[in-house]
């Protein structure tokens, strides 16, 4: 199922609009049966369309003030699977991806504020084997963050 058929894409916008929606109501709206909704979600799961539902928390209400998006320069390639490893150990990086171009790694922090943020990078991220260097970007803030559209191929 390399394609969404409508009846998968319009499970999907209504689990994106809210995760907590019900199957039966989504079969309801759809005017399908609710095991047909079970079934194609289980599908998409097995397939890793749908990889989660996910609870999403603000985080500076809960004390994570500075947001910083930072560039991972490696010391040799060969370091870049241990150094992702190690990254993931570190509970305050949400995200970690690969990059072309002067990074090699571009990660996600959530600090609780500017100082936690050095502590975070110096006591931890650097302390990485294979990290040659790091360069931080401070987000401000966040005008919109969205996943990628679904759009039913014609």
């Amino acid at each position: 199922m390399s394609q969404l058929d409508f009846i998968n894409q319009q499970i999907i916008l209504a689990l994106k609009a809210d995760a907590r929606t019900s199957y039966s109501k989504i079969a309801e709206d759809l005017k399908i049966s609710n095991s047909l909704v079970h079934q194609r979600i289980k599908k998409m799961k097995e397939e890793g369309i749908v990889k989660k539902a996910d609870l999403i928390v603000d985080e500076k209400k809960i004390g994570y003030h500075t947001k910083a998006y930072v560039g991972i320069r490696l010391k040799e390639a060969r370091f870049a699977g241990k150094v992702v490893d190690a990254l993931h150990k570190v509970s305050e990086i949400t995200e970690c991806n690969y990059v072309s171009g002067k990074y090699a790694i571009f990660i996600l922090i959530y600090a609780k504020n500017n100082d936690h943020l050095r502590s975070i990078l110096y006591n931890e991220v650097h302390q990485i084997d294979g990290v040659a260097g790091t360069d931080s970007f401070i987000c401000f803030s966040t005008n919109f963050d969205r996943s990628v559209p679904i759009i039913l191929e014609a």
